[in-house]
């Protein structure tokens, strides 16, 4: 069994039920979500006007490659609606892993861990709150490490 942990994203539609839909089709699709951290909201990164982001952090135990589950998560966020027009842009859902198993790679699509994990607030607040021990595999730092001392300043706020 293999555990990931994921970020999920939303700035547009029904934010809070968009989370709850991908919550509910990854579980369906890529295996069991064990844990769930709050929903957080923060102002959008990189491209700021736009409609501020909900996220929330999952752990998910599965039987999937790294790469399988990046492909049944590209398809998820279609299915969802996604549409990738610009990087850093708004959109319905966003779906990254963030952390599988202890592992290091550089796949055309999927780097792991996220390259941007310790530099984004908003993906280490929920993070933190389901796995604050978890190591980084390649800072071998704590999560709640790397929160402490995260160098992006954007207010993030829990949003219930």
């Amino acid at each position: 069994m293999n555990i990931a942990y994921l970020l999920l994203g939303t700035n547009l539609g029904e934010r809070e039920k968009q989370l709850h839909t991908a919550i509910s089709l990854l579980n369906e699709t890529c295996g069991k979500i064990v844990e769930v951290s709050s929903i957080y909201e923060t102002a959008a990164w990189g491209k700021t006007d736009q409609p501020s982001f909900l996220n929330q952090a999952l752990k998910i135990e599965t039987n999937n490659t790294a790469r399988q589950l990046i492909r049944k998560i590209l398809k998820t966020e279609k299915k969802m609606g996604r549409i990738r027009k610009e990087k850093y842009g708004p959109r319905l859902i966003d779906i990254d892993i963030l952390l599988y198993n202890n592992e290091v790679h550089d796949y055309p699509l999927l780097k792991l861990p996220h390259p941007e994990l310790q530099n984004r607030r908003f993906a280490l607040m929920p993070l933190a709150e389901i796995a604050p021990d978890l190591m980084h595999p390649i800072l071998q730092k704590r999560i709640s490490t790397l929160l402490k001392h995260c160098p992006d300043k954007l207010e993030v706020k829990k949003y219930s």
